[in-house]
Formats: C-alpha cells, structure tokens, sequence
C-alpha cells in the first residue's frame, strides 16, 4: 500500500468514493461480497409456473430453467423523486433501477445533491431490448402532447437524463450503447470527462432487467449459454453461463480533489481502454485475441502500471472452453512472459451473464477484494481445463478465496468486459492510497447526530439500520459519522436528531425505547426563532456545548434549516459509508398505454 498520503497524485488517477450494486441474491454491496467470499451461487433454477414464457419454450428439450432474478426489477419508490404514480409506471424497469442506485451511490460517498454546486457527469447503459419488451411506445401524434413527456421516461436513450433531473443534478448526461460492456464504457466515458475538467465528479454505470423476467434459456451447442445452467469459469466442463439482471453505479472523483475533500476511497482507477475488434475478428461476436490483448495492455499504458505489479485479473469468464481459451490467449499477450504471478478469476459463476452490468459486477468484486484485502474464490471450478495451460501463462486460476498479498507491495486488479459486436474494454484499479494520521477524536465532546425521511416508518427503519451498522463496526469514529449524516443526506420531512458523546450513546439512542438527547419531528420542544443567528446556508450554531447543540437540534427537526458546513468547520472528520435512504418500493407495471 502507497505510504505516504501526502504524496502528489497521478493527474491521471480517479477515486471510487461511492458504490451501489443490486444483483441477484443481493440488495446491497455489502451482501454481494458475503455471496462471494463464501462461494454461493445465487442463480436460481425455476420452477415451471414461475417462468413467463411462451408454452412451446418450456417443454423445449433444450430449455434451461436457469436465471439470475432480481426480485425487485418491477419495483420502484417513486415518492423520493417527486414522481407521481403514472410517471412512475410509464418508466422502465432500468430506468427506475439505475435512478435509485445513482441516488445510492451518491449517499454512500457522503454527498446530499441539495448541498452539491458542482457538474455532476452521469454515464449509464441498458439494454435498448428492454423498452420494447416493458411495453410498446406512446405514439405522439395519437395520444397527445402528455405522450412527450411519458415516452421520455420510456426511452432507454433518456435514462442518464433522467437520473441528473430526478436528482436535481445538472450535468453530462451520456446513454451507451456498447452491448455487454456497457458497464466499463460508462466509466471510460466518465474518467475523460473528470480528467478533461468538463464535470467535478461522476456517476457511471449499468442497468439491466431481462423481460420476460423470471425466464430461462433455449440452448445451443458452442453458444455462450449454459446446457445446465451453471457457469464454470475455465473449467474442462464448462457449457457457457446463465443470464441474469442487475444494477450497478460507482460515484467518481479525480484522486487528488478525493482526498483533499476527505472522501472515503474504496479504490482508485489507474487506467482504462477500449477498443472494437471491427473486420479483424474471426467471427462476428467472438472475442480477437489481438485486439483484446491492445485493449488490456492500453489500459496499463495509460496507467503507467507494468503488468508484473497487477496481482488480480477478474476475467469477462464466460465458462465456454472456446472463449475462455480466447480470452486467456489475449490477456497472457498482454501481460508478457512472467509465469503464476496473478491471480484469475470469473464471477459469472457467482451471479451469471448481466449484460450490459456484467463488467459492473466483476468491476465491484475486484473494488471491494482491493478494499478488504482478500481475493475470492471462483466457485464452480473443479476441473481446470488443461488446453488453457495455465502454467505458461501469468495467471493461477482462484479455487480457494485467499488474503491478498501481492509481490509487487501494491494491490492491483485488471477487470476486462467484452460485449457482443466487438466491444472490449479493460479496467484497472488500485488499492486506495494509505489514509493520514489524525488526533484521537476527542472522546466526551458532544456531537450532533441527524436523520430525516419521507414518513416515520423510513425514519424508524433509518434508525434500526444505523444502529445495526453501528454495532456492526466498531472501527467507525463518531466524529465521521455525525459529520456523514449532517453533511451527506438530503434534508426530508420527518426528523430526528441526538446529542451524544460516544457510539455507545449514539446507538443507544438509536433504540425504538430510547430517553433522553433524543429530538424528533413528531415531539420536539418549541424554540424561539429570534435566538439564533443566521446566513445565507441557515442558523449558525452558537455553540458546541451540549445546550447549543440542543437547541440546534429542536430547531432543525421542527423544520429550520442549519448551517452544517459551519457546525463541523476546522475538524478533521472524514466522509464515510453509512446505510442509504430505505426505499419502500412498489410493484409499478404497464402493459399499454
């Protein structure tokens, strides 16, 4: 790991400082990583009602009742945006994921877009297909001006666009289309933008909702979809893999303004690349070895990175030998002549093929192995397949997960995405750079700690999240929380606030049963609005003792707005991730117009 954080930062380097991911068997970043390090396979195996397909499909001899589901791809919480019921239906299914995981990965890098006066980038793909399966479009010209407005939330091209105004966000706003890599062209995209200067900092990502969903696959012999419905990343006995849904977004900000915005690093893109293998390609569709192994190398170019100091290699893995073997060709090309030291592995085995989010989930696998410093296994991997002569090349397949200790001193994953029609694209993170040393908070300081929501059912559920969180690490420092809370959440209707001293107090008053320093909306002390002093950003506190920040309190929650930036002034307290927003989501659905 870097030594010195107060080192000059590479120009060139990008900050991941917030993360949000919905996979299947998997509604939080936090439970995809227990599904990895404990090898589950979370692709489900349908049963014949569950499967929304046509009749003829099911008792197909080659029909596979395999499938990635996301439980909540019909689901959507309109009410946090402002958007009504209709509009809220005529959206479609990716547009209302990739809305609610921008929102997420927003809040858990610490940032409330009210308070942002910043260009914020926002980089997505979907899957055009989706649209036309949710439903047909509104025809403008017979329906009426209000088609206009509905057939935008309809559109997969809008759902970027979407995202900044549902947010209040202004920005970039940039839709791909690149097939399955979509996820890594999005965040390509997003780099040169933060690099270039035209946005402060960046959402990029990838939805994707299979309709009909639940549905299974017809298979076919050297074809990409599994004969059992299981993935076997670079075993002899692989057939392909399975198709699922999902959704990911990563927040990005160029590593040097990170830092000194005291943001919390899950890790750092050193590099990316992508490139089309165009008439080069054997076949249409199929991975060029050439070309990908450009692709992978241009990304350690860019990055200034050797590939001996790259010990992570999380594959595109498909777990059909022939590309498997193709792809393994191209990476050894670009990694060069140095044998076992890289680890390889493929996370399709994991959660399946999710189109254009499948980079993302291999993307979030390698962020999260460099920030807990442990490399996963690849499961479904019993029988390696000896024509990919593993011992030749850089890499040692991953049966067993692992801590990560790298030769080179320094953790790196390379992360490569390959989409149908010649689309390859490469990512290569680092592992966050070492964090300064601080003083000791200062323990029995009194500190202000604040929570709002929509209703009081999300702020009691707020509440119990926290505490869990809370109990759940005792690393957290008080000072970062209340400082995340106060500074990185919008401001909502239902309220509630404490004082407290320490985590135990914190957590304490965080209990349905608790006494004492609590302050809520609903049972709030009148204060008197002539006693405080103002500025343009709300009641400046005037003081830090436990009485000041009491009276801050019962004014905040009673609906006054407070000056937080002038509250938490001179500390040192750092951005870090705390539970996001609980939607309450309900099944929105259209079948015509």
């Amino acid at each position: 790991m870097t030594d010195s954080p107060e080192q000059e930062y590479d120009p060139g380097d990008v900050a991941v400082i917030g993360m949000s991911l919905r996979a299947p068997g998997a509604r939080t970043k936090e439970q995809f990583w227990d599904v990895l390090v404990n090898g589950r396979e979370t692709v489900s195996f349908l049963a014949k009602d569950d499967i929304h397909v046509d009749e003829t499909l099911i008792h197909s001899p080659f029909y596979v009742r395999a499938c990635g589901v996301l439980d909540t791809y019909d689901k959507f919480d309109p009410s946090v945006f402002g958007i009504s019921d209709r509009m809220a239906a005529a959206m479609t299914p990716e547009n209302r994921l990739f809305l609610e995981s921008a929102w997420e990965s927003l809040e858990d890098g610490g940032y409330d877009p009210d308070r942002l006066k910043a260009e914020i980038g926002m980089y997505g793909a979907n899957n055009p297909q989706t649209a036309a399966l949710y439903s047909s479009p509104p025809d403008r010209v017979s329906v009426g001006p209000e088609a206009i407005e509905a057939s935008l939330a309809w559109s997969p091209d809008t759902m970027t666009s979407n995202a900044l105004y549902y947010m209040g966000l202004t920005g970039e706003a940039v839709t791909v289309a690149t097939a399955c890599a979509g996820f890594h062209y999005a965040v390509h995209l997003a780099c040169q933008s933060l690099l270039l200067g035209q946005s402060d900092m960046a959402i990029a990502g990838g939805a994707m909702v299979r309709l009909p969903h639940p549905r299974g696959h017809l298979w076919e012999e050297n074809r990409i979809l599994s004969k059992d419905g299981h993935c076997r990343p670079f075993d002899a006995n692989g057939t392909g893999t399975a198709l699922s849904s999902g959704v990911v977004t990563v927040l990005l900000k160029p590593l040097g303004r990170a830092v000194a915005d005291r943001d919390h690093v899950y890790a750092v893109v050193r590099g990316s690349a992508v490139n089309n293998n165009g008439v080069s390609a054997m076949a249409y569709g199929l991975a060029q070895p050439e070309r990908l192994s450009a692709c992978i190398a241009a990304a350690m170019e860019v990055g200034g990175v050797t590939p001996d100091t790259v010990s992570m290699y999380e594959a595109n893995g498909l777990g059909l030998p022939m590309t498997d073997e193709l792809e393994v060709h191209a990476a050894t090309m670009a990694f060069g002549k140095q044998t076992a030291t890289t680890s390889i592995g493929g996370v399709k085995g994991n959660v399946g093929h999710g189109g254009v989010v499948s980079g993302g989930f291999g993307a979030i696998k390698a962020a999260l192995a460099l920030y807990h410093k442990t490399l996963p296994a690849t499961i479904n991997l019993t029988e390696v397949n000896q024509d990919l002569d593993f011992p030749s090349t850089p890499f040692v397949p991953q049966i067993e997960g692992a801590h990560w200790e790298p030769e080179a001193g320094i953790r790196r994953a390379g992360i490569t995405s390959i989409g149908g029609g010649g689309y390859n694209a490469h990512l290569l993170l680092e592992e966050a750079p070492a964090v300064a040393e601080r003083a000791p908070e200062d323990e029995g300081r009194p500190r202000l700690a604040t929570l709002s929501a929509l209703d009081d059912d999300a702020l009691a559920r707020q509440r119990t999240r926290l505490r869990d969180w809370l109990e759940a690490d005792p690393g957290l420092r008080l000072d970062d929380v209340c400082f995340t809370l106060n500074l990185g959440r919008k401001v909502m209707g239902r309220r509630w606030a404490a004082v407290v001293r320490s985590r135990e107090e914190l957590i304490a008053a965080l209990a349905d049963d608790a006494r004492g320093p609590v302050t809520t909306t609903v049972a709030a002390p009148q204060t008197d609005p002539g006693s405080f002093s103002l500025d343009d950003n709300g009641i400046v506190p005037s003081g830090r003792d436990v009485r000041a920040l009491s009276d801050l309190a019962a004014a905040w929650v009673t609906g006054r707005q407070v000056d937080f930036d002038a509250l938490h002034l001179g500390e040192a307290s750092r951005r870090v991730p705390l539970p996001t927003y609980p939607f309450q989501p309900r099944r929105f659905w259209r079948t015509d117009w």
